[in-house]
């Protein structure tokens, strides 16, 4: 049987979580803060954590940055009440799968499981595939000026390859074309960064 940790402050949370979980075939234990969740993490196997950014005593952030470099690759999903572009990438620069955001439903999180079990499940073609309708979706919002979509979209597939240098360009393009030069100044950087780093 699958075993699943989940880690949030809120109690109606951890139970909401635990509950589902536990009905799609998962053995749930919780955490309340983030020094109990590393106390777990690092004494036991799961199969998936769900981590909440904001904990008691050691952010949920320091957690996956700490179980990351220890070795620690379970597949961990954020839960957040405030989601960025910004807290995206950084979390999935950690290892992050994706994120959920609060507050949200029992089906809600049916469909991230079942979003996380296909990814696993995919053939490279299948994921070819997927990003290249992805992509389509992509070009569409530019030229529908829509680019609050195109940057939910290339979130998406940041998550998949987080050093893919020239999503960090259409990021750059997007903020830009909103008039948000901060934003578009530093996925620039970050495109840069990777750039130089393929080469």
């Amino acid at each position: 049987m699958k075993r699943a940790l989940v880690v949030d402050d809120t109690k109606n949370i951890r139970i909401l979580l635990e509950k589902t979980l536990e009905l799609e075939g998962f053995t749930v234990e919780t955490a309340s803060t983030g020094s109990e969740a590393l106390d777990k993490l690092r004494s036991q196997e799961y199969d998936l954590v769900f981590l909440d950014i904001k904990l008691p005593e050691v952010s949920g952030t320091e957690v996956l940055r700490k179980i990351r470099s220890e070795g620690n690759n379970t597949p961990v999903i954020i839960i957040t009440a405030y989601p960025t572009v910004k807290n995206a990438v950084d979390c999935i620069q950690l290892g992050a799968i994706t994120y959920l955001q609060k507050p949200f439903t029992a089906d809600r999180l049916k469909n991230t499981l079942k979003q996380f079990n296909l990814d696993i499940a995919s053939s490279p073609a299948q994921i070819q595939s997927e990003r290249s309708v992805i992509c389509e979706q992509v070009r569409t919002a530019f030229s529908d000026a829509n680019y609050e979509k195109a940057i939910e979209l290339i979130s998406s597939l940041l998550s998949a390859d987080p050093t893919e240098a020239r999503l960090y360009k259409l990021l750059a393009k997007a903020y830009k074309r909103m008039g948000d030069d901060a934003m578009a100044d530093k996925f620039a950087r970050t495109y840069c960064i990777f750039k130089d780093e393929e080469q």
